[in-house]
């Protein structure tokens, strides 16, 4: 029996790595927006951030995998759906992630661009980068805004990590829905 052990051992050290989600605080309301539609467009995330691996930055300022951690779905199309749910909540507007599903175009896009977004040494996280409104037929103005985003860790690991991520992706949703108010 205790010849086996050790191929247990092995097999019991190649489990599936744990998931975390990119989940943003359940928050309804009732933002009266300035359009009735809107798209919200893939956001462009950078390289490092695209991974599936949850990185977090060390004492040098390189970026490192924390142990055992992955993101539960691709961090692209999860911070477009969050962005997307989270404004469709709050707001009186009707809101969906590209493609537009409906068959008359949405009054206006949303254009996200992140340079940043890493957990860092200090126990914050970071998500910056600008947003663009276009207006296909200029019911609101278009422009580009630019965001910088820094919100505590709640202790440590992937779960502080995804908790933060999820609290900063809110918190651009809510500038969003500000600008188009």
């Amino acid at each position: 029996m205790l010849r086996f052990l050790p191929l247990v051992l092995i097999l019991a050290a190649c489990g599936p790595e744990p998931r975390y989600l990119i989940d943003t605080p359940v928050e309804a309301g009732s933002a009266r927006l300035r359009v009735a539609t809107l798209e919200v467009r893939e956001v462009s995330l950078p390289a490092y951030a695209e991974a599936s691996e949850i990185l977090q930055e060390d004492a040098d300022g390189a970026l490192t995998q924390v142990d055992n951690a992955l993101w539960a779905d691709d961090p692209t199309r999860a911070v477009t759906l969050a962005i997307a749910e989270q404004i469709n909540r709050g707001s009186t507007a009707t809101v969906a992630p590209e493609p537009w599903p409906l068959e008359e175009d949405a009054q206006a896009a949303v254009h996200v661009s992140v340079s940043r977004m890493v957990a860092l040494n200090n126990g914050t996280l970071k998500l910056a980068g600008q947003y663009g409104i276009s207006s296909y037929d200029r019911v609101v103005r278009e422009r580009i805004e630019s965001f910088d985003i820094v919100v505590p860790m709640t202790g440590e690991g992937p779960t502080a990590i995804a908790r933060a991520a999820g609290a900063a992706v809110s918190q651009l949703a809510e500038r969003i829905m500000a600008s188009l108010s």
